[in-house]
């Protein structure tokens, strides 16, 4: 029997249950068969508020650490910079799997709103530290209790019907996609703002004494704004007061259906390659989100660009445009023709050719260069997005609605663990390749090819 003779066959045997959250999505799924426009917005704002901090301090940073004077010698800077970068994914690696188990116990709706809660506090507090220990344990403590990111990816996948899951996920690809490219606009823009703006900001104001304050501040207003959005999201969590049976959830029955076994979640073969594949790409993602703006900023005599802030803001917010485009009206498309795992695949071969040229553009100046960077960039994210939403797929179908928070927890542990050490591993590589400028082996500008190798893992890995 096909897949969907055999959810239709399962339906028609259940039954909704008056007062239970997840029936009544399950009721508005089957009487409501177009795309839930409203639903789908609530998940873009909550994925946006999640992401905005991740790498908001990439593009500062830098000069955040140089003034905490904690670097002996400028070329040592990078170390410390991926420490900072790598508090928040250790964090997150720890509490991933907790968060999980709490959304699907609990809701998935209470921990969104705790994750927003903590966003505008910790968050405040980082633009605020004065020394390096405190922006280690403001990120540190952002990552563990802003567990948004699971929950949310299994919402996505439980208000939509299958048919517009590609839409949902590839709806959390684009916000947080976006957000990883306005997080750093904000980021380039904003910090800093006595020197950039001196007619508006005195050095003897808040954000003057405070100069990394107010692109961390605005992040945070945005995220209590979206507290109060969080209030409108309805729970799709099922709860018939100790009655179980008839729990009307598709992709649950359609699951169960086709893989009894699934009460391991370790065992559960799609659910772990996928998750493995995410997790070596989003080291690869981490290390490169770090290595890009480090190198950006760095001067061209330490084998950089010389960009200011402003300028690789204005890099990171141009690319955003071309992924939003991509995101709503491409790929729905391509993954539809060709599947979530030829679309990664697909990706990752090309980001390897991609990467691979950016050394070479880093020897080009003026127009010429701002004009292919960019062109870079929209690419770089178009690909990692479009790699990402099939793996977010891939997961999200592979277990029943009560393993899913639990699934997207591991799923985020592992991945924040292996983005913890890609900040700290692209840091430090990237500041041994600065006093290496005139090495016959492994010179500066070649280290910039190892970014694409790791991608070689995700075309050929079975899933």
């Amino acid at each position: 029997m096909a897949e969907n003779e055999i959810g239709e066959s399962l339906l028609r045997k259940n039954k909704y249950y008056e007062g239970c959250p997840g029936c009544k999505i399950e009721h508005f799924k089957e009487t409501n068969t177009g795309v839930p426009f409203k639903y789908l917005l609530y998940v873009w704002i909550v994925v946006l508020c999640a992401a905005l901090p991740i790498s908001s301090l990439f593009p500062f940073l830098y000069f955040m650490i140089r003034d905490f004077h904690v670097a002996e010698r400028e070329e040592d800077i990078g170390y410390y910079a991926g420490y900072v970068g790598s508090a928040f994914m250790f964090g997150r690696a720890l509490t991933s799997v907790l968060w999980g188990m709490i959304a699907d116990r609990y809701g998935r709706k209470p921990v969104i709103i705790f994750g927003t809660v903590s966003v505008v506090i910790f968050n405040t507090l980082f633009g605020l530290s004065t020394t390096f220990w405190m922006a280690i344990s403001t990120r540190f403590l952002l990552g563990s209790l802003c567990g948004i990111l699971g929950p949310m990816r299994a919402y996505a996948s439980e208000v939509c019907r299958k048919e517009y899951q590609a839409l949902g996920m590839s709806i959390i690809s684009t916000s947080w996609g976006i957000g990883l490219v306005i997080g750093p606009a904000l980021g380039g823009f904003l910090a800093q703002p006595a020197e950039k703006f001196p007619n508006i900001f005195s050095p003897h104001s808040l954000f003057g004494r405070f100069p990394y304050l107010l692109p961390c501040l605005l992040i945070s207003i945005f995220s209590a704004g979206v507290f109060i959005v969080c209030c409108l999201l309805p729970e799709t969590i099922h709860n018939h007061k100790g009655n179980d049976e008839g729990c009307n959830d598709s992709d649950a029955l359609v699951a169960t259906a086709f893989e009894p076994s699934q009460k391991s979640l370790l065992k559960n073969w799609p659910l772990i390659s996928s998750i493995i594949v995410y997790c070596v790409f989003q080291l690869h993602d981490m290390a490169y989100a770090e290595i890009f703006s480090l190198w950006a900023v760095s001067p061209r005599k330490n084998g950089g660009l010389s960009f200011s802030t402003a300028d690789v803001g204005e890099v990171l917010a141009f690319s955003g445009f071309g992924l939003l485009l991509f995101q709503l009206f491409i790929y729905p498309v391509v993954e539809r023709k060709f599947g979530p795992v030829m679309v990664s695949r697909i990706g990752a071969v090309l980001t390897i050719l991609l990467l691979s040229s950016y050394p070479f553009i880093s020897l080009l100046r003026g127009l010429t260069l701002m004009l292919l960077i960019n062109c870079a960039s929209i690419l770089k994210n178009v690909l990692s997005v479009a790699i990402t939403t099939g793996l977010f797929l891939l997961q999200n179908r592979s277990v029943t609605q009560k393993q899913r928070g639990a699934a997207n927890g591991i799923s985020m542990s592992a991945m924040s663990l292996f983005k913890a050490i890609g900040p700290a591993a692209g840091g430090s590589l990237f500041s041994w390749a600065q006093k290496r400028q005139n090495a016959c082996f492994l010179p500066a500008n070649p280290i910039l090819q190892l970014w694409p190798t790791i991608n070689c893992i995700t075309p050929c890995f079975p899933m």
